[in-house]
C-alpha cells in the first residue's frame, strides 16, 4: 500500500523556462463565475449591471509571490489529487468556496512546461456562495464582471492567459446565480 502525504505538493520548482513555480505537481485555480440576478452596490467590483457575467477573484497578500495582484483562489496539487480535486481543496482552503457549492463546467490548461503546469478549472454556482477571505494567503475577495478583470493589477500569469479565458468563462457564466430562499 502506498501512502501519500498530504500537502505533498507544497515547494517550488526550478523549472526549465527560467522561472520558479509553485507546486511540485503543478498547481490548479478556481475560477468561480456567475451572473448575478442584481447589480451590487456602485463603486465596488461586482458593481456592474443585473445580468453581467463575473468572475471570482482573490487579491492575494503581499507576503506571498506576485503579492498584491488579483488571482484565482488556487495553489500547489498534490501527488494524489486532480487538477479539479486540487483547485476545489484549495478554494476552499483559501476564500470559503466549498466544492459542494459549485459543479465544474470547463478546466484549461495555461500554463503547459516539461516540468510544470497550471489549470484553471471553470466553475458555476449550484447555490448561493458567500466568498471571503480565511486565511493570510487572501487579503480580499471579490466578484469582478467580466469587462473589468483586464484593468485591475492581475496576477502575472492571468494577466498572460486572459484573453484565453475571457470567453470560456462568458460562456460558463451565462447561467444565473441561484438567489438564497425566500423563507
Amino acid at each position: 500500500m502506498v501512502t501519500v502525504a498530504e500537502g505533498d505538493g507544497n515547494g517550488w520548482v526550478e523549472c526549465g523556462c527560467g522561472q520558479r513555480h509553485w507546486g511540485l505537481h503543478g498547481a490548479a485555480g478556481l475560477a468561480v463565475v456567475r451572473r448575478p440576478a442584481v447589480p451590487a452596490a456602485d463603486g465596488v467590483p461586482g458593481g456592474g449591471a443585473a445580468g453581467d457575467v463575473e468572475v471570482l477573484l482573490q487579491l492575494r497578500s503581499g507576503w506571498t509571490h506576485h503579492g498584491g495582484t488579483w488571482g484565482f483562489p488556487g495553489g500547489a496539487r498534490d501527488s494524489h489529487e486532480s487538477t479539479a480535486g486540487a483547485a476545489l481543496r484549495e478554494a476552499g482552503e483559501e476564500v470559503a468556496v466549498e466544492p459542494g457549492q459549485v459543479a465544474i463546467a470547463a478546466q484549461l490548461i495555461t500554463t503547459d512546461h516539461d516540468d510544470w503546469g497550471y489549470t484553471v478549472v471553470v466553475a458555476v454556482p449550484t447555490q448561493v456562495v458567500a466568498p471571503r477571505a480565511l486565511n493570510s494567503e487572501s487579503d480580499a475577495v471579490a466578484w469582478f464582471p467580466l469587462r473589468e478583470v483586464a484593468g485591475a493589477p492581475l496576477h502575472p500569469a492571468l494577466a498572460a492567459t486572459w484573453e484565453q479565458l475571457e470567453p470560456v468563462l462568458a460562456d460558463a457564466g451565462r447561467v444565473p446565480a441561484p438567489q438564497p430562499d425566500a423563507g
